[in-house]
């Protein structure tokens, strides 16, 4: 192998090697943040219209069978209050506000519709960094 071939190929290995290592950085800089939300239908009657407002965002679903459990999993933009509303199986509008989520939270939530209206918010979530 002549010098001048030595030299391109010691060039392009550390061009990729460069290239790898600048790849590799930027990733450990990204970094998503995701809330598993698991929302519990302990009200002993099938909801309508469940609703679930967080920051900048919401989910739902049009109708939960009693005992049924939904999941839904998102990512935080901004800073504000989560909100639930449904309709009990009597027609009555329900409504409840828990906890404040801030952007880049993460773990879990669990929301557990319970009888007489109640909500229960249970959150295993890590502080923003």
């Amino acid at each position: 192998m002549s010098a001048g071939r030595r030299q391109v190929l010691r060039h392009l290995s550390r061009a990729g090697l460069m290239a790898i290592s600048a790849l590799a950085l930027s990733c450990i800089g990204c970094k998503s943040y995701w809330v598993d939300t698991r929302v519990e239908n302990q009200t002993g009657q099938p909801v309508r219209q469940l609703e679930v407002d967080y920051p900048s965002a919401s989910f739902g679903v049009n109708n939960l069978a009693p005992g049924a459990v939904m999941h839904y999993r998102f990512q935080i933009r901004g800073s504000g209050p989560v909100k639930v509303e449904y309709i009990s199986n009597d027609g009555k509008s329900n409504r409840a506000q828990g906890l404040t989520l801030m952007e880049r939270q993460q773990g879990q939530l669990t929301l557990r519709l319970l009888p007489l209206g109640k909500v229960e918010f249970v959150p295993s979530l890590q502080p923003a960094s």
